[in-house]
């Protein structure tokens, strides 16, 4: 259990400045908001699948927490943060990289990874253009959370990654003690079928903790899951980005679209793996 608990401290402590970096630039920009800065925004908006696509194959679920907070406040699309989501690796690739996989594949599921996240992105966006684009205002944070905190920038960016960071404490805490019980692993080696490994994989890789995609790639590396299912838990797994979404975004109805937006996403580029790789 003190190991656990350990881990758990340590995973949550380097996802803290991720969140105060992202709650700083979200409290200036609530501040500091100006016709030419809202201008840079939207316009930013445009190439934000993109952007987040290319960021977010960086290890670790950082990305994924920030894309998570700035779309709860509309400072990114929807485009951008299913692209976000799509794309992170979390800890798949430092594992992969440790133990010795090669070039080619690491080159490969880094690159299938972000395109989908990409393309899965921009069809987002165009889908949802002409909503996204009444959107003319961005939403205060603090009105957002029913906090009505009169502090400083620095003060209230400090209290919301706090915030933030003991409710994912708390829940990857609980979830980390889960999967040390029911060793998922041990029933994820029996559903080896076409199709159905990917249905699993997916739902397995939405669970918001970096536990799942450790899981998911020792599964590959002792054979257990084809790597059309690492591919699509991958895809579907964005670390913590999910819990913190359902935390500060709303409605919360939206968060449910989303996740199964994501779950879809994940299936559609797992299956399509089959085919190119």
């Amino acid at each position: 259990m003190m190991e656990i608990l350990w881990e758990t401290l340590i995973d949550n402590a380097k996802l803290f400045p991720f969140l105060f970096l992202t709650y700083l630039f979200i409290e200036y920009v609530e501040h500091h908001t100006s016709d030419k800065l809202y201008r840079i925004i939207r316009k930013t908006k445009q190439h934000g699948p993109f952007i987040g696509g290319c960021c977010a194959v960086i290890p670790q679920c950082g990305f994924s927490l920030m894309a998570a907070n700035l779309y709860a406040v509309r400072l990114i699309s929807l485009g951008t943060l299913m692209s976000i989501f799509l794309a992170t690796s979390d800890e798949t690739l430092p594992i992969l990289i440790s133990n010795n996989a090669p070039k080619a594949l690491l080159l490969m599921l880094v690159g299938y990874k972000m395109f989908c996240g990409i393309l899965f992105g921009y069809a987002i966006d165009a889908f949802t253009g002409k909503n996204q684009e009444n959107q003319h205002t961005i939403v205060n944070l603090c009105a957002h959370e029913h906090c009505h905190c009169d502090h400083s920038i620095l003060r209230s960016a400090l209290y919301h990654s706090l915030k933030i960071t003991a409710f994912i404490f708390v829940i990857t805490l609980l979830l980390n003690i889960l999967f040390f019980y029911i060793a998922p692993e041990n029933i994820m080696t029996y559903v080896a079928y076409p199709v159905w490994e990917e249905l699993v994989c997916g739902l397995f890789g939405l669970f918001p903790n970096c536990s799942s995609s450790v899981i998911l790639t020792q599964l590959y590396l002792e054979d257990c899951i084809s790597i059309n299912a690492l591919i699509t838990g991958s895809l579907a797994n964005s670390g913590a980005g999910l819990l913190v979404l359902c935390k500060v975004n709303r409605p919360g109805k939206q968060n449910i679209l989303i996740v199964l937006l994501l779950l879809t996403f994940a299936l559609l580029g797992g299956l399509i793996s089959h085919i190119l790789f």
